[in-house]
């Protein structure tokens, strides 16, 4: 009798695995997203560099008539920028800066985002040699990822609930580190947004300004005092020349590079536009360490601790352009000079 219960015991545990492992997790997660209309998800969004983690508080609203805001609030400076999409295109939004970039862009569909769940699903339905790991109460869905400007980036892991709810998203290195982390604090996917909170005009600011500042349709924010040079630098690449330029409010540090890869590095104090400037930009948003910048085909532009850099290059390509970006971090110590 006590055989027969133990072997009756195994098959109702094997009937209980089967089961389990039989579920189309991949599906389920994709019929869940595509099932909501409207969601919104904050968390908390980790990015690591070397030793670095910069942290953002992340808030997501997204809308089906393809309407995406994101907010990215720099937990260690406070620093604010919003992805908006709405019938008119894609801007990356600086609010203390009363600026934004107008892109031409597919974004996000032209790579993998980790906090948008289209993206996610994509990349699931993509990888025909994803993997499916399952336990008693969650799942986790292993997937390539596609970041065409980090070639470093190879994989993710995606957690979901018993329920097929998105936890966390870990997205690894081809060195099995993981190197961007999305917590997943909190998820409506009956949001039920409507269509006012992705209008521009609700990010505008109207600031005041005296008589002396109302002359000019800027003010400065900060100055730049010293040129700030890049740790990371393409082999056979050295500083040619450093030149600073100051003017009555601010100050600009012209870093020229030559040598193999030859770029120019523009340094300067960001300014607070009085009237809403918005700059086109036929290239790509980008995320960088603790910013986003505007990536055109040969020049990158960001604005990191009040200072704006502007790079220009013919000899560069995107993932140079973004080490050498990264590698900056206020440090002013030259890597390589002539």
């Amino acid at each position: 009798m006590k055989k027969i219960l133990i072997l009756l015991m195994g098959v109702l545990l094997l009937m209980g695995c089967s089961k389990k492992s039989n579920i189309d997790v991949a599906k389920e997660f994709e019929k869940k997203v595509n099932k909501s209309k409207s969601y919104q998800i904050k968390g908390n969004l980790e990015i690591q560099n070397d030793e670095e983690i910069f942290k953002y508080d992340i808030d997501v609203s997204y809308l089906e008539k393809n309407y995406y805001k994101v907010e990215m609030i720099n937990t260690a400076n406070e620093h604010k920028q919003i992805i908006l999409r709405n019938d008119d295109g894609l801007y990356v939004i600086t609010p203390a800066l009363n600026k934004s970039f107008k892109f031409e862009s597919t974004w996000p569909d032209n790579s993998s985002q980790s906090y948008i769940l289209s993206s996610l699903v994509k990349d699931v339905k993509n990888d025909e040699k994803k993997e499916i790991i399952a336990d008693d109460d969650s799942y986790i869905i292993k997937a390539k990822v596609n970041y065409p400007n980090n070639e470093e980036l190879l994989y993710q892991k995606i957690y979901l609930d018993n329920d097929f709810n998105i936890k966390k998203v870990e997205v690894y290195s081809k060195s099995d580190i993981v190197k961007i982390k999305m917590e997943i604090k909190d998820i409506d996917l009956k949001a039920g947004l409507n269509d006012d909170i992705f209008e521009l005009k609700n990010y505008i600011q109207e600031n005041e300004c005296n008589d002396e500042e109302c002359e000019s349709d800027k003010k400065s924010m900060s100055n730049i005092n010293s040129a700030i040079y890049p740790l990371y630098m393409p082999s056979n690449t050295y500083l040619k020349n450093t030149e600073i330029v100051n003017n009555e409010n601010n100050s600009r540090v012209i870093l020229t590079y030559s040598g193999s890869k030859n770029f120019v590095l523009i340094e300067e104090g960001a300014v607070v536009n009085l009237e809403h400037e918005i700059i086109p930009v036929y290239g790509e948003p980008i995320m960088l360490n603790d910013t986003i910048a505007a990536l055109s085909t040969n020049s990158m532009y960001w604005t990191s601790n009040d200072i704006d850099y502007y790079m220009v290059s013919e000899d560069l390509s995107v993932s140079e352009m973004v080490f050498i970006a990264t590698s900056l971090n206020n440090s002013t110590s030259v890597s390589s000079m002539k």
